[in-house]
């Protein structure tokens, strides 16, 4: 009987990408060191060319199989991006004959809750960490913790937050999944239903994650064209050198890597719909090849001779003000009036009046249905008064992450405001106003004093894991009364 195969993976790391640099060697050959493994499969969320050069160090510093994968993730902490890549590689690789092990390390803590999650539930594996201080170890997580999560991870698959965040619905009921009671957003959907019926290219612009695709998909799904295929692209993620062939195609042999034919997203969507997301960041060379595309219909595969037809609806996407980039000549003019046929103009969540609580509790109810051992969950009052005062700058991408990540660590069937705000990523935010204001242009002394109060009790109470006394002393105050009182006073739970 052979041998089991002992595989590694991980994610890499900050810290092992400076490792060629010189310093320590990073968590990645700290543990291949310590423990021999016959392969490391890497899942790599960082561009090529800042991953590359630690590969060929890698290789020339050990002798083991290395398989690089790389990832395109909306956010290095999106819970959903995260487990669809890590279950998708896990599954590959839990076969007979392959001894799997984890580091936990490299990567974001969204990352090792993940690799958590489903190596003890789903693929099971062994687990390691490397630290400077503790070197490399073995990882014993009890069974206990993680079985308190099976049903969060079973919840948190790719195609049910999909079907949760973008609205796969019946053709009828494609824009009854958009859920708002702001009177801006329902002229919105009306007009994205009339859109459905035409043929004309649209142009969809908003904040980063105020649901772009989930238009894209209600106009797919209701339109004639929703029994054809819909294809999405992010464009900003696509390293310039493959924007040719990942839009067009490319025949076999075309360039170093090209070892089959491949279809480009314009053939994959032939019949259907393209939907490109991010279509700011195109580069003024690939504009023009686009352009030549939507005028006649036709596209040529990187290497090939001849041309295909292609029958596409385009939907594009931006969080730029392309109308800008036309000005200053970073987006061609006549590309623009090309796509920008039907136009919708798609509010950021601090701008539906209404409709942040009403969202809260619909994604939430959504994400609890995902299992029975969920059901039931519900959002407290003051943990609804937390989601009131936060800004949402990630829009409903960042309250469907922050509810997901609540629901998963919440023990109890009522998320309160602890759950929230443990579950809740704090943005640096700009430089306090005291230092840029201009009093010449006048100010608001009561507002910046208020800011700034806020700000440093905030920390505080971070620093001192919400011990008054503490976090009183802190901040120069006699004492725990008076904390309460500023906390009351600037409207801090």
């Amino acid at each position: 009987m052979s041998k089991p195969q002992r595989t590694l993976i991980c994610w890499v790391g900050g810290n092992d990408l400076k490792a060629p640099e010189g310093g320590e060697v990073g968590p990645i050959l700290s543990t291949l060191r310590a423990v021999g493994f016959d392969r490391l499969e890497l899942l790599c969320s960082y561009p090529p060319e800042r991953v590359e050069p630690y590969l060929e160090w890698l290789a020339s510093t050990l002798e083991i199989t290395i398989e690089p994968h790389y990832a395109s993730l909306r956010s290095p902490v999106d819970f959903a991006d995260i487990h669809e890549v890590a279950q998708a590689h896990l599954q590959r690789l839990s076969v007979p004959g392959t001894d799997l092990s984890i580091l936990l390390s490299p990567g974001t803590p969204a990352m090792q809750a993940i690799w958590i999650l489903l190596g003890k539930t789903r693929y099971p594996a062994t687990f390691y960490q490397s630290s400077l201080e503790q070197g490399v170890q073995q990882v014993v997580v009890p069974f206990e913790i993680a079985a308190e999560y099976v049903p969060a991870a079973n919840a948190i698959t790719d195609d049910r937050l999909m079907q949760l965040a973008e609205g796969h619905a019946p053709v009828d009921a494609a824009f009854d999944s958009i859920i708002t009671q702001s009177q801006r957003m329902r002229v919105l959907k009306s007009q994205g239903q009339i859109l459905a019926q035409k043929q004309v290219p649209v142009l969809i612009q908003g904040e980063t994650g105020t649901g772009k695709e989930l238009f894209a998909r209600a106009i797919h799904n209701a339109s004639p064209r929703s029994s054809g295929p819909f294809v999405a692209l992010n464009c900003g993620a696509i390293p310039p050198e493959l924007i040719d062939s990942t839009l067009f195609g490319h025949c076999k042999g075309a360039f170093t890597g090209a070892v089959a034919n491949r279809a480009g997203v314009f053939e994959q969507a032939h019949g259907g719909t393209l939907f490109l997301d991010e279509f700011g960041e195109l580069p003024p060379d690939a504009q023009v090849r686009l352009l030549r595309v939507l005028q006649e219909g036709v596209v040529t595969p990187v290497g090939a001779s001849r041309e295909l037809r292609v029958d596409v609806r385009l939907i594009t996407a931006t969080h730029r003000n392309l109308m800008q980039a036309v000005v200053e000549e970073r987006f061609r003019e006549d590309l623009f009036y090309r796509i920008a046929v039907g136009v919708l103009h798609l509010p950021p969540l601090r701008e539906r009046e209404g409709d942040l609580l009403l969202l809260a509790d619909a994604l939430l109810n959504g994400i609890t249905r995902q299992d029975d051992s969920l059901k039931g969950k519900k959002i407290s009052a003051d943990a609804k008064k937390l989601i009131l005062r936060h800004p949402w700058k990630g829009n409903v991408r960042e309250l469907q992450s922050t509810l997901l990540r609540a629901a998963l660590w919440c023990s109890s069937d009522v998320i309160g405001a602890a759950d929230i705000d443990q579950a809740l990523f704090q943005l640096p935010g700009n430089p306090p106003r005291t230092v840029s204001a201009d009093v010449a242009q006048g100010i608001d002394l009561q507002e910046i004093i208020s800011d700034t109060a806020r700000r440093y009790v905030r920390e505080a109470l971070t620093v001192t894991a919400h011990n008054k006394t503490r976090a009183a002393a802190l901040l120069g105050l006699k004492s725990q009364q008076t904390l309460s009182n500023w906390m009351s006073k600037y409207g801090i739970d």
